[in-house]
């Protein structure tokens, strides 16, 4: 769960791309192939994933041995499913299908069971159901159908409500849903799909037990998620935007287009790892366009990231936090050679960053580590100590709990970015225009071992993260060590920080 901070306590792999605009001619179970749009000024060969305003059709007949679902019949996709063995195919024929009325009405796949709509197919929960997709079957894939409608209380999710694994999700609009439209489970492939207006998330990857491996998020259009505005309604939830990762083990998040969500584009939150987001489009979302929280091992590159965190951005600064709320918000989290993954450190380049509210934050809260009241992410440890009474006073003192009952933000590495800011776009004065790498001091609880300077100290200087060989156009400036050290160029780059060595700074060239 997201506290941007506490100053005291209150409590390698090639880009899929959509086939947008001629749709699919390709066979019922072919996987999604890639397929080229028109590329994002200013970006580095990103291009949009169109998918929403004219999706891929899927196939006019059904497909031999196929099992034919009629939508005159209401119940008649769960109750075909439920006589027939697993590994069946099913072709929904075009029209709106229907669930019993009841609330807890839905399909239960068999493993290896798949579902192809026609075109115009729709399964709608007219909110009545809540949920479209359950059950633990492994590997069930569905196509080019619609699903719409269905209302899933707050955390849970439309589409494979129980996070089973090794689904497939391709060719499918999945809208207009309480909840999350979709969850997630090991080695599922959601691809080449529209995530669009859902109360909650688009997606929500989250396994009650176990961890998510093996995701992969290709080639979507994830646009107007969180209609129920729940930061709104439940203040400092962390349980809104386009997709929200929970302890996935290993994801590859490439050539999506994330786009006006309400909050934040993308947010990975309690012990992620193994990430690669590359070549996606995050543009005009509500809050930042990626969160990445008390998680490790990150690669982020190749990414068109622009007029981001205009809403949230502006209201804290309206309110006079002086807190660099960014656009792209490292909190608690950085590369840890210990914890296997495809790199050993978050490494942030070759990404364009326009008009944004502000850019990238790293940020540790000294008071949040295991056991402390101050961490949000309540229960939980990092992935270095695995049994969390360890972290008590005393032994968390010396070493190496000292290290390990903390998430840290350490071995961030960003280079070789263009980061661009004119005010009279983003239409702002101040606060708008932000660079940082900061920690609170450390006042809570009373045994912590963090208390004071330290992990300002720590997260400024000796832990590893480094700005390099950079281009800034517009008048950005650097926070270091805590809000109050605002920093110009020149100091940024001088003793003691020296940051963003090669680095180019044309403050007039913004706009």
């Amino acid at each position: 769960m997201r506290k941007w901070r506490n100053w005291v306590l209150p409590v390698a792999l090639p880009t899929l791309v959509v086939l947008a605009a001629t749709g699919c001619t390709c066979p019922p179970d072919a996987p999604a192939k890639a397929a080229g749009t028109p590329s994002v000024s200013g970006a580095p060969s990103t291009p949009v994933a169109r998918v929403c305003a004219k999706p891929a059709a899927g196939p006019v007949k059904a497909p031999a041995g196929a099992v034919t679902v009629d939508p005159a019949v209401v119940g008649d996709l769960a109750a075909k499913t439920k006589s027939s063995p697993p590994n069946t195919t099913f072709w929904l024929r075009p029209g709106k299908h229907r669930l019993d009325p009841d609330r807890y009405a839905q399909v239960i796949p068999k493993t290896g069971d798949r579902y192809l709509g026609a075109p115009g197919a729709v399964l709608d929960g007219r909110k009545k159901n809540q949920y479209a997709f359950g059950g633990t079957a492994r590997n069930v894939t569905l196509r080019y159908l619609t699903v719409r409608g269905f209302v899933a209380p707050q955390n849970e999710g439309v589409v494979n409500h129980d996070s089973a694994d090794g689904w497939v999700i391709e060719y499918a609009t999945i809208q207009h849903n309480s909840g999350a439209g979709l969850m997630a489970g090991a080695r599922q492939r959601v691809r080449a799909s529209c995530l669009r207006g859902n109360g909650q998330y688009g997606m929500n990857a989250y396994k009650n037990k176990g961890r998510i491996g093996g995701l992969v998020v290709e080639g979507n259009e994830i646009v107007g998620n969180n209609t129920g505005d729940w930061e709104r309604r439940n203040p400092g939830c962390g349980c809104t935007g386009g997709v929200k990762f929970w302890a996935v083990d290993g994801a590859d998040v490439r050539g999506n287009w994330v786009h006006d969500n309400r909050g934040t584009g993308l947010w990975a939150d309690t012990n992620n790892n193994d990430f690669r987001i590359e070549n996606n489009v995050i543009e005009a979302n509500d809050g930042a366009a990626l969160i990445y929280e008390t998680s490790y091992n990150a690669v982020i590159r190749n990414n068109a990231i622009r007029r981001n965190n205009w809403v949230e951005g502006r209201r804290a600064a309206d309110r006079g936090d002086t807190f660099p709320f960014a656009t792209v918000y490292l909190s608690e989290s950085g590369g840890e050679p210990r914890i296997p993954a495809r790199t050993g450190k978050i490494e942030i380049y070759r990404n364009v960053l326009e008009n944004n509210w502000s850019g990238i934050t790293l940020w540790e809260n000294a008071d949040r580590f295991c056991n402390s009241p101050a961490n949000t992410s309540s229960g939980d440890c990092t992935l270095l100590v695995r049994d969390t009474d360890r972290c008590v006073k005393r032994a968390i003192a010396t070493a190496p709990l000292y290290a390990d009952c903390r998430w840290k933000t350490q071995r961030v590495d960003i280079h070789d970015n263009r980061f661009v800011l004119d005010t009279s776009v983003v239409k702002c004065t101040e606060k708008c225009d932000r660079m940082a790498v900061l920690a609170n001091y450390g006042t809570y609880p009373d045994w912590s071992p963090y208390q004071g300077e330290r992990v300002a100290e720590a997260i400024t200087r000796d832990q590893h993260n480094r700005w390099h060989d950079n281009v800034y156009l517009g008048p950005w400036k650097f926070i270091a060590h805590d809000p109050s050290r605002v920093l110009d160029f020149g100091q940024w780059q001088g003793t003691p920080y020296r940051q963003d060595a090669g680095s180019t700074f044309r403050a007039r060239d913004g706009g």
